[in-house]
């Protein structure tokens, strides 16, 4: 019989406690919002009904563990994460993973850009990712072990220095390329270190994440590492998938004035690509939960959830240590 894994990436969207000062222009919620915030977290992560989450957005770990705690699927998960400065004034986003599958190795950090790699000089904390990536090796099976990242590259929004304000558009102008020149920064640095990732274990990879761009952006594709070669280069699983249903498949996870995009990624590699040798399986089916985007309820995140099936052929395995 195949065995279907179901990996997932969920942006919690400000998931922190009630009172927690986030950012200037947001209140902090109330006893009441938070409660109904985890409640309704909870309810998406079972209705996604995945083996593996990456979160993003998560101010605070403990509230993503209570609303795990909310849930059916998941209150006995594996939890990995990590609060970037849980005594600051202000919380900072980080991101996570829950897993209802076995570790195989201790998870890590990867909050530093590899040798080679920096923002231009003048540049806030031009070595480190905005929120660092998260890397776990989760055991699939008995004999095969995949090497899962968690991202959540920099946003779109204008980088302004202290006084700038969006009313002149050269300052707007270059406070976004400041946010572009970032996450494409962030994009090279994660690329390089997804290459040493896969030619270290030799392991399939998956990456969960809310990339801010689309599927065909030069930030996405450097992650992709589109020209590379087979063994290094990811896919996207969206692309892969095998039910190709254009009518049923309303593939967007984010709406932005009026405009649907699809901004979170699923991305797999050659071992997960049917169409390669050395396949141990394929990409089935990839779903997208975005009712809640047009219903407008303030509890609920504003990015969809997405969900890859992917389902191992027979005997498939590698080993599981480092190779």
């Amino acid at each position: 019989m195949q065995q279907e894994i179901r990996f997932a990436t969920f942006n919690v969207c400000n998931l922190a406690p009630p009172g927690a000062r986030l950012y200037d222009n947001l209140e902090p919620s109330t006893p009441e919002e938070y409660e109904a915030k985890i409640a309704w977290t909870a309810h998406q992560i079972d209705m996604l009904g995945a083996d593996v989450i990456g979160f993003q957005e998560v101010f605070s770990q403990a509230a993503l563990a209570e609303a795990l705690s909310r849930t059916r699927r998941f209150r006995d998960a594996i939890h990995v994460g990590f609060d970037p400065d849980p005594d600051a004034e202000k919380l900072t986003p980080s991101v996570a993973l829950a897993s209802r599958l076995p570790l195989a190795d201790a998870p890590r950090q990867l909050p530093y850009f590899p040798p080679g790699i920096a923002m231009p000089p003048g540049n806030r904390d031009p070595e480190r990712f905005t929120r660092a990536p998260l890397h776990a090796a989760i055991q699939l099976t008995p004999d095969l072990v995949a090497d899962v990242v968690v991202v959540h590259l920099k946003s779109r929004r204008p980088d302004y220095r202290a006084g700038d304000t969006g009313d002149d558009p050269q300052l707007y102008a270059l406070a976004s390329l400041r946010s572009l020149i970032r996450r494409g920064t962030e994009a090279a640095a994660l690329r390089v270190l997804l290459t040493d990732i896969g030619r270290t274990h030799h392991r399939p990879r998956v990456v969960l994440g809310d990339f801010n761009d689309v599927a065909d952006a030069v930030t996405t594709g450097i992650v992709l590492g589109l020209g590379a070669p087979s063994g290094d280069r990811l896919y996207d699983a969206c692309q892969l998938q095998g039910r190709q249903d254009h009518l049923r498949h309303v593939g967007f996870s984010n709406v932005h004035d009026g405009y649907h995009s699809t901004i979170d990624h699923i991305l797999v590699s050659a071992e997960f690509n049917a169409g390669l040798p050395g396949a141990v399986g394929e990409v089935i089916d990839v779903v997208y939960l975005n009712d809640h985007l047009d219903l407008g309820l303030p509890e609920a995140s504003d990015h969809g959830q997405v969900l890859a099936r992917l389902r191992l052929f027979e005997q498939a395995g590698t080993p599981t240590g480092d190779g």
